[in-house]
């Protein structure tokens, strides 16, 4: 990855912070509150594979976590796993192969990320998903018909490579179970919901699988309570099936413990200095802490503007602890500037990260001209990278979400049902817009009302041809996957006709960032001249991603961050 002077002269600095910490701070100055082979910083999915990987292989290890929870943010993720040629697929029948593999994820990430860092991810991949089955309860469903992110390219899968957990019963984590992270958003009570579950849900109103789906939802939460059992599926599931494998492999979980700072010792990262003491590591620390999307101050220093640290979704104890420390010690960061970036609702209570809303035929995205200026149903980091390119000269921040009530009749929106009215709550905080007519939305979303007009024109004669020539929209396989078969003869798009519409307003926000330290092949992480910091690896949105500014497909954040958490591991016991 390239390192910029900006960052060269970051690490400069932090290299002579780290050297005072060399000379200034011993063991003997610090309360000692354990020494174990591997020290771990953060309980998400990176961290509690990392850890369990040490401990299979006959270390001992400790988990840091700074929340009073554990899981992270993989907890509050709909929980999507990117892995080429898992067992899981291959069993399916999907039609993959390491060349195919190699193929795609070399033309999705480009120069961006080296080689060998590509090689080692597809390479361990399949095998950490054979250990986390056979060290933990956890077990994973395809994801069947999520196509990859650019299925056109070569080696590209339409039918997806992305797995999810299966559901798995709370109760085994017993008292633990409180201590779980929450979810993002709440499944309905009464139901147990895959993600592969919701494009079909959108639809439950509309489409006889959507409604046979939302039954079957329905039917696994009943069985679920009639069995006495607490289901959890998505993020929650991963979460507790990792920690429920760390209980029965006796690695403690450390909760309400942040990482102050890395411990240098003869010039080898040997510990994690926490408010309370030393935890001293005898042969590395990994460091799996997460981001920085709550870190105001880092995101403006990094981040193009506007950035905002209420528009991400990501757990809110990710400030980039981890990542600063490892600057003071001299480690190189690349890709700073980028996130696992989508269109989001600001809506009062959190923010919505937009999904299948602004891919369902019969709307469309404008920008503050009243222009459409992308392919609402792209990649959602594609379209904030278009929206944060062309915001310089033609402001496309905020963006508005267009639709008419013909698609508020028929698809969900969030956890609203069909036809059920917004809350007054999203009109207060500007979030949600409604009129009559197009030159009254335009007026209350301060757009031109002509130009709004002609936009939303021009978009119904190319819905009712099928064929978006301004944009594309419907090309690529990966449009059609949130989107509804039952619309003719493009099922992306459909036109708006039906008052009274409304307008939802969009901005970047992102599931995390993805800058972080820079690693290699092995996890270590490496200074600027590409040298490696003795005992420090990272793993997970700590680390610079190694999808570099791209995005494969569904679970292209969590599929590699447990990955080179389980290489850390092994590195360390020295089986890699």
């Amino acid at each position: 990855m390239s390192v910029t002077r900006r960052h060269v002269l970051a690490a400069g600095a932090g290299a002579a912070v780290a050297a005072g910490i060399q000379q200034g701070a011993s063991a003997a100055d610090l309360p000692q509150l354990g020494t174990y082979d591997v020290v771990v910083i953060g309980s998400g999915a990176a961290g509690m594979t990392a850890a369990l990987t040490a401990a299979r292989q006959g270390l001992t290890a400790v988990v840091l976590e700074k929340a009073p929870t554990f899981g992270g943010s993989a907890a509050r993720s709909g929980a999507g796993i990117w892995i080429p040629n898992n067992p899981v697929i291959l069993a399916a029948g999907v039609p993959d192969t390491p060349a195919k593999a190699a193929a795609y994820l070399a033309a999705v990430v480009g120069p961006d990320v080296p080689a060998a860092r590509q090689r080692a991810f597809l390479a361990h991949g399949p095998a950490m998903i054979s250990f986390v089955m056979a060290n933990s309860p956890l077990r994973f469903r395809w994801m069947e018909g999520y196509s990859d992110y650019y299925p056109e390219l070569p080696g590209g899968l339409p039918g997806g490579r992305s797995i999810e957990p299966d559901q798995l019963d709370g109760k085994l984590l017993g008292a633990e179970l409180a201590h779980l992270n929450p979810p993002y958003l709440d499944v309905p009570p009464g139901l147990v919901v895959f993600s592969a579950d919701y494009k079909w849900l959108a639809l439950a109103a509309v489409n006889a699988k959507g409604a046979a789906v939302a039954a079957e939802c329905l039917a696994r939460g009943t069985k679920a309570a009639l069995l006495g059992q607490t289901p959890l599926t998505m993020g929650q599931s991963l979460a507790a099936g990792l920690r429920k494998g760390l209980l029965d492999a006796n690695v403690p979980v450390r909760l309400g413990t942040p990482l102050t700072e890395l411990y240098v010792e003869n010039g080898t990262v040997a510990g994690a200095v926490a408010p309370g003491g030393l935890f001293r590591a005898r042969r590395g620390v990994i460091v799996g802490s997460g981001g920085f999307e709550h870190n105001a101050a880092m995101r403006a220093q990094y981040q193009r503007q506007p950035v905002g640290t209420e528009w991400t979704v990501g757990a809110k104890e990710n400030t980039g602890d981890g990542i600063r420390a490892g600057q003071r010690l001299g480690a190189a960061v690349a890709l700073m500037d980028d996130a696992w970036w989508g269109p989001a609702v600001p809506l009062p209570d959190d923010p919505y990260f937009c999904l299948a809303e602004r891919t369902l035929p019969g709307g469309l995205i404008v920008n503050a001209a009243g222009r459409r200026f992308v392919n609402e149903a792209a990649p959602y980091s594609d379209v904030v990278h278009t929206m944060y390119d062309r915001n310089p000269t033609d402001p496309d921040i905020p963006a508005w979400l267009i639709v008419d009530q013909n698609y508020r009749n028929r698809y969900l929106f969030r956890d609203l049902a069909p036809t059920f009215v917004l809350p007054d709550a999203w009109y207060s905080s500007g979030a949600a817009h409604k009129a009559w007519t197009l030159d009254a939305l335009a007026g209350s979303v301060g757009v031109p009302a002509a130009a709004l007009r002609a936009t939303v024109d021009r978009f119904n004669s190319l819905a009712l041809k099928g064929d978006d020539t301004d944009f594309g929209r419907g090309d690529s396989a990966y449009d059609h996957y949130y989107t509804d078969p039952s619309v003719l003869p493009n099922s992306c798009l459909a036109p708006l006709w039906l008052p009274p519409y409304y307008a939802f307003r969009l901005v970047p926000g992102d599931l995390g960032t993805k800058g972080g330290l820079v690693t290699d092949a092995r996890a270590r992480v490496l200074r600027p001249d590409g040298s490696v910091v003795p005992g420090l690896y990272a793993a997970g949105n700590a680390s610079a991603a190694v999808m570099g500014h791209s995005y494969a497909g569904a679970g292209s954040t969590i599929g590699p961050a447990m990955t080179f958490g389980y290489i850390a591991a092994r590195d360390l016991a020295g089986v890699l």
